[in-house]
């Protein structure tokens, strides 16, 4: 019994640990508007300071796993928060679109570091045990932290300033800082070793990375730009934001709920593959029905099955000894597409000048979330 205590314990601060980089990707999309009259930027800029932050991921996911395999996960963890305290420090100091560019993407490159190894902790945790639920309780984190954005930084910096907003970001970035100090490994985790990938580990991590990447992807382009759409609807910047927090505050329930699910019913590709389908049927709602929260709500409902699922693939294909490596490779394609996404994304609503066109790519995106995973398990079930 002190055993599963401590493997709940130890999820938790992964938990809380990782909310700190939702809060802080989201910054940006949550004071676009004020950036937007304060810094003359465009929104193809408002996207490219989202994407940018995923962009260090395209680069140093693979050799980031790789490293956390070899001189451990935890400390690298570190090493990402504190970058992602000095990269929002330094984006709050910003005059102009490179500067705040510069201190996005110092604050990514630390995120990038945390992100793809938090989940081989959980992974060492719960090996054999709840695996999908406890990958479907931290991922909520993420969300989690777009909900706590999206809900409270636009009215933090509409009654002080914008500014303000992304050292906020930092403070909880140094909280987790300090959390993860107190962090105690898995008894039974894969020790350091030299374990070398294999082909079809790369591929796997290619295809379930893809995956994630269009999942994902197509969930940050809707609470990016699903403000833009209620603004010009009439709405106060505040009370989009929390319309749009509706949706991401949902996936609370959603997330964890479809994680324990598939892990009930064993059928994990048939509840992706429906679930990915209805939510992007249901984002294509969002620019034309008429009542807002609850279209919001819908989908964060509809978003709940596939990602327990998902980041579950690799840990049940790949051999533990070679599992870190391989998120190193589902990581870089992830942070490709998420690092590209948000820039089309603002490139099409300026080229249509419409603000529903982003979420008509987010429904596609989200869509092709199929695709990748049908490519995983032909490659998991092939020689």
């Amino acid at each position: 019994m002190p055993e599963m205590a401590n493997r709940w314990v130890a999820l938790a601060v992964v938990f809380v640990t990782r909310s700190s980089m939702g809060v802080q990707f989201q910054a940006i999309a949550s004071v676009a508007p004020l950036l937007v009259s304060d810094l003359g930027l465009s929104y193809t800029q408002i996207g490219w300071l989202i994407g940018i932050y995923m962009l260090p991921g395209t680069l140093l996911a693979l050799p980031g796993g790789v490293i956390g395999q070899r001189l451990g996960e935890r400390r690298l963890v570190l090493v990402g928060l504190a970058l992602m305290v000095a990269g929002s420090v330094l984006t709050a100091a910003a005059g102009g679109f490179a500067a705040a560019a510069g201190g996005r993407l110092l604050s990514g490159i630390g995120a990038v570091l945390m992100n793809i190894l938090l989940p081989k902790l959980v992974a060492d945790w719960f090996a054999g045990r709840e695996l999908s639920t406890a990958m479907a309780v931290v991922l909520t984190s993420w969300p989690v932290g777009l909900g706590v954005a999206t809900a409270t930084l636009g009215a933090l910096a509409a009654a002080t300033s914008w500014r303000t907003a992304m050292l906020a970001t930092a403070a909880l970035a140094a909280f987790g800082l300090v959390l993860m100090l107190f962090f105690r490994e898995a008894p039974r985790a894969t020790a350091p070793a030299r374990a070398t990938l294999d082909a079809r580990d790369v591929r796997l991590g290619i295809a379930g990375g893809f995956a994630w990447g269009c999942f994902n992807a197509s969930l940050v382009t809707i609470a990016a730009f699903g403000p833009g759409l209620l603004i010009a609807r009439g709405m106060t910047l505040r009370d989009a934001g929390f319309i749009v927090s509706l949706a991401i505050w949902l996936t609370m329930i959603s997330v964890p709920l479809g994680g324990l699910l598939s892990d009930r019913i064993g059928r994990p590709t048939l509840l992706i593959t429906l679930g990915s389908f209805v939510a992007a049927g249901a984002t294509l709602l969002l620019p034309v029905w008429s009542h807002a929260a609850l279209a919001f709500a819908v989908v964060g409902l509809a978003v709940g099955g596939p990602p327990g699922p998902v980041m579950a693939l690799l840990p049940r294909a790949v051999p533990a000894a070679r599992v870190t490596a391989a998120f190193g490779v589902f990581y870089t394609v992830f942070y490709v597409m998420m690092a590209l996404t948000q820039p089309i994304a603002g490139f099409v609503r300026d080229l249509a000048g419409n603000p529903a066109a982003p979420i008509v790519v987010a429904a596609v995106v989200m869509a092709a979330t199929v695709l990748g995973v049908g490519i995983f398990r032909r490659l998991e079930h092939s020689a």
